[in-house]
């Protein structure tokens, strides 16, 4: 809370935010903001700026947890991690994130994305609501470190690679760093530290969206895929992550062709 330069809280509340440390949103377990405890702050308020919507959280939104003592995914607990690379580089976070991580993965066309359709970048899609839902009413540019990038498949296996723990192409992360980063957290076996993790080992993240659904997955046997759709309904997530599993099982041989030179 210090190093993002929170607000001073009101006296004495419990659970104590200060209490907060940088594992806590990684794992997540910051003990509140959370969809499945009510209250998710990145879908309110749409007319503040982020600093006003990180400001205002923090001081009247109160926790509902003890910090690290629950698994509650947090999209605002990844806004707050945003902020902590901001202050601890002295960079804005995507020019940081376009940097130190998709520059040395040779990925230059990854950027946050706009809000509304005017501000759509000329190669990127055309987002399509299902339900009445509306793809450009949310505040997407404030998203940015918790599902505000856009960008193409190609590109976010051009990441993956550079994180699957094998020789192929050199990773961004020293091995004991890989190794914590996937490792289950403390609060649930099957999220680690902004990865869904499993016993296979097998590493992913999904993504849903008004508009969107996406997912990203390393295998324990040395796959990576990607697939994003620019439309999403109830069933749509399962589906997709089934979509690419059958791909998978259904290869019996891969071209000797490094897409990544």
């Amino acid at each position: 809370a210090a190093l993002i330069g929170s607000p001073r809280f009101p006296t004495n509340p419990q659970p104590d935010p200060l209490l907060i440390t940088i594992e806590h949103p990684l794992t997540p377990s910051a003990g509140g903001w959370a969809q499945d405890l009510g209250f998710d702050p990145m879908f309110h308020n749409p007319a503040w700026t982020r600093a006003d919507l990180v400001e205002k959280t923090l001081l009247t939104q109160p926790l509902q947890r003890e910090p690290g003592s629950e698994f509650h995914y947090s999209n605002f607990g990844f806004c707050l991690l945003g902020r902590v690379v901001e202050a601890a580089s002295g960079r804005p976070y995507d020019a940081f994130v376009q940097s130190e991580v998709l520059q040395p993965c040779g990925i230059r066309a990854m950027e946050v994305g706009g809000d509304t359709a005017a501000d759509r970048r000329p190669d990127e899609v055309r987002y399509q609501g299902q339900d009445g839902e509306d793809p450009y009413g949310m505040k997407v540019a404030r998203m940015d470190a918790h599902g505000g990038w856009i960008a193409n498949a190609v590109d976010v296996v051009r990441f993956l690679v550079h994180v699957d723990q094998r020789p192929s192409k050199p990773d961004l992360l020293r091995p004991d760093s890989l190794a914590v980063l996937f490792a289950p957290g403390p609060a649930s076996p099957r999220y680690a530290r902004g990865w869904a993790v499993n016993s296979a080992p097998n590493h992913w993240h999904d993504g849903s969206l008004p508009g969107s659904q996406s997912i990203a997955v390393i295998t324990h046997d040395g796959f990576c895929w990607a697939a994003l759709c620019n439309t999403r309904d109830r069933g749509i997530g399962p589906d997709l992550d089934q979509l690419m599993w059958d791909v998978r099982n259904a290869l019996t041989r891969l071209p000797a062709i490094d897409l990544f030179p």
